[in-house]
């Protein structure tokens, strides 16, 4: 299992080297990250015609619960230290907002956007990142950061103009689907912010483990509504459900915690740029699917602003 290697790791070892070098194990993570969430963008829309999504996001968290529960109970039932008192509130916090908020965001949002699309406008999350680490990290307004977060908005812009009924032909995007991703993605990037100091004092299995049965807990009220779409969706929806459940959450959201042991929230946040391209390829090749032109130019933009946001300020040599 793609998690099991991260997952054992105890906090006080998930450093990156004095050289600033990240392990094999960290790199590995990740890949699997990427390429895993990607497929969940595609996963998504698959099956969205048969699950709500409300219950969408309560099945795929219920079946990562039981999945990744395999794992860390037995770790908690061997002794290992619970959080206590506060420590509990930011495992709250990101439960809440991005196993529970952010999925039920994302999976409303693909109902009506494409996969590509929907992969496009989440990637927006690494520049709230950067900006959200300026302000409560004290990590600075970079000039960089600024054009590129101005850049970027620019290209979410352009998705949002091609969704309009002035594009000349009816795209797959749509206002309120675009809207439900930027709001996905505000969720995504507060939650990345507050789970990181989360990963200094318990392991990324614990920390993912928590948050989905947290984010489980809050889509209760969706139970009926999933047990009724359960039985009549076609067996190929229901697997699909499970296959969310199990890669894009239990193994993903674990290998990504690992990771963001290892590495600043933000450089992580930077390798989400991988996500649309791969989004649109597997999209491609199992639903046919392509974003509208807007879309793709939009897409780019956004990608060409959060690279700007990386940019550091020449350095001038003096003779």
């Amino acid at each position: 299992m793609a998690s099991t290697s991260p997952t054992s790791s105890a906090p006080s070892d998930a450093r990156p080297t004095r050289s600033g070098r990240i392990s094999a194990r960290g790199i590995a993570a990740v890949l699997v990250t990427v390429v895993l969430w990607a497929s969940a963008f595609v996963g998504i829309r698959a099956i969205g015609p048969n699950f709500s999504p409300g219950s969408l996001t309560l099945g795929r968290l219920a079946v990562a619960a039981v999945v990744l529960g395999a794992l860390v109970v037995p770790q908690l039932a061997r002794g290992r230290a619970l959080p206590q008192g506060r420590g509990w509130w930011p495992i709250l916090g990101y439960g809440v907002m991005w196993f529970g908020g952010y999925n039920v965001a994302l999976n409303a949002a693909e109902h009506l956007l494409d996969a590509g699309t929907a992969a496009l406008l989440i990637n927006v999350n690494p520049i709230l990142v950067a900006i959200m680490a300026g302000l409560f990290l004290k990590e600075g307004f970079p000039r960089w950061l600024i054009i590129g977060s101005l850049v970027a908005f620019g290209g979410v812009a352009l998705i949002a103009l091609g969704s309009g009924p002035a594009s000349g032909e009816r795209s797959t995007a749509d206002v309120a689907g675009v809207l439900l991703c930027l709001l996905a993605a505000v969720l995504a990037a507060v939650s990345v912010i507050i789970q990181k100091p989360v990963l200094r004092k318990i392991p990324a299995a614990q920390a993912t483990w928590f948050g989905i049965m947290v984010g489980a807990i809050c889509c209760l009220p969706f139970g009926g509504q999933l047990a009724a779409e359960v039985q009549a969706a076609p067996v190929s929806a229901t697997l699909g459900l499970v296959y969310l459940g199990v890669f894009p959450t239990a193994i993903a959201f674990t290998t990504w915690a690992y990771a963001l042991s290892l590495i600043d929230a933000g450089k992580l946040a930077a390798t989400t740029y991988l996500v649309p391209g791969t989004t649109i390829l597997i999209s491609w090749l199992l639903l046919s699917e392509v974003p509208s032109v807007w879309g793709l130019v939009g897409g780019v933009v956004c990608l060409l602003g959060v690279g700007l946001t990386r940019r550091r300020p020449g350095i001038v040599v003096r003779r």
